[in-house]
């Protein structure tokens, strides 16, 4: 099994970053997004190499009183092999370091992986809202889960 680091980047590592998000993305974040995530005291963006080569990040954000997952991309090739869920759970890591009392998410309600993923991580959805992600490949806009779950517990 080939080793991973999981670890906050820097603005050292927008280019990977970048890249991930064109192979990954269909709306990648732009660069400067990216760059003012890196560089944000309220933002934190989780990486995680393997062999060298960053195959996904998160971007989480800290408000105050809870934190908000922004963000969360494996890189095509190595989905479905448990990097989405090591990921949040850096981002959760990092929510309670931050003393947040929530993490807080939205999804797009199509995105069966993500629902589950989030759920298997003890998120619950507490409301959606209606048409509000544009839409993707000529469909309409689609429904956005609104999704939580408290920190305090282990």
């Amino acid at each position: 099994m080939t080793e991973r680091r999981l670890r906050r980047l820097t603005g050292a590592d927008l280019a990977g970053l970048v890249a991930l998000e064109r192979a990954g993305q269909v709306r990648p974040w732009p660069a400067a997004r990216l760059e003012a995530a890196l560089a944000s005291a309220d933002h934190a963006v989780i990486g995680l190499e393997e062999a060298g080569l960053l195959v996904g990040h998160a971007v989480v954000a800290r408000q105050p009183f809870d934190a908000e997952l922004e963000a969360i991309l494996v890189a095509p090739a190595r989905r479905g092999c448990g990097l989405a869920a090591e990921l949040l759970r850096g981002v959760i890591a990092q929510a309670r370091g931050w003393g947040s009392e929530r993490l807080l998410l939205e999804v797009r309600a199509s995105n069966a992986p993500a629902i589950a993923l989030y759920r298997r991580a003890g998120l619950v959805e507490d409301g959606r809202r209606r048409g509000y992600y544009p839409p993707l490949a000529g469909a309409a806009r689609e429904d956005a889960l609104l999704m939580s779950r408290p920190l305090g517990e282990a």
